[in-house]
């Protein structure tokens, strides 16, 4: 009995382990589900500051992997950013911050044509961030770009050329960081 015992608590063990990616300090799911798809890890990585200042991990999950980085920025299919904040100097003013430089890097300097869209994605951060919190950047067929905090959803934006630029923020020619962009493309 106790031989079967450990068989099983080993057997769940080894389940559990491979059903989540260690990515710095913390573990990202190998899938979620997002608008009733099922997506998995591409690639997962780490944004830094500096060089050491780690500020969260973050990980790209799609239907199909990847390591195509135009293809998947301009794709109308399902996908998600899961961005695991680690560092308490992200706050909620860091974060509008970065998401406006972000933009502005991946729409060449002319936010113009998508300024209500990103002042209302910016509102999803304005909230306290803490160290653990979790936020989901997805992209649901159909539906548009949905944000979610710690599993609660924070609104929905709709339109290609929002989804696009948005992505683009972490895949785009000028990434947010290009060794995160290398990871979330499993390269």
């Amino acid at each position: 009995m106790k031989k079967l015992l450990l068989l099983l608590v080993v057997a769940f063990t080894v389940n559990a382990t491979v059903a989540q990616t260690q990515v710095g300090a913390v573990t990202l799911p190998n899938t979620v589900n997002f608008g009733g798809q099922d997506l998995s890890l591409n690639g997962a990585g780490i944004r830094k500051k500096a060089f050491v200042l780690k500020l969260y991990s973050g990980g790209l999950y799609l239907a199909e992997k990847s390591k195509d980085a135009k293809s998947i920025v301009n794709a109308d299919k399902t996908m998600a950013i899961k961005l695991h904040i680690t560092s308490g100097f992200v706050s909620s003013e860091a974060m509008s911050d970065a998401v406006r430089e972000g933009f502005d890097a991946s729409m060449n300097g002319d936010t113009s044509s998508l300024s209500s869209e990103i002042e209302k994605f910016i509102t999803f951060f304005s909230d306290e961030i803490v160290e653990d919190n979790v936020f989901d950047i997805t992209y649901q067929a159909g539906k548009g770009v949905v944000a979610y905090k710690n599993g609660k959803e924070l609104g929905t934006i709709k339109g290609m050329a929002f989804k696009k630029a948005l992505f683009g923020i972490w895949l785009g020619d000028n990434p947010a960081d290009s060794k995160l962009k290398k990871a979330m493309l499993g390269k």
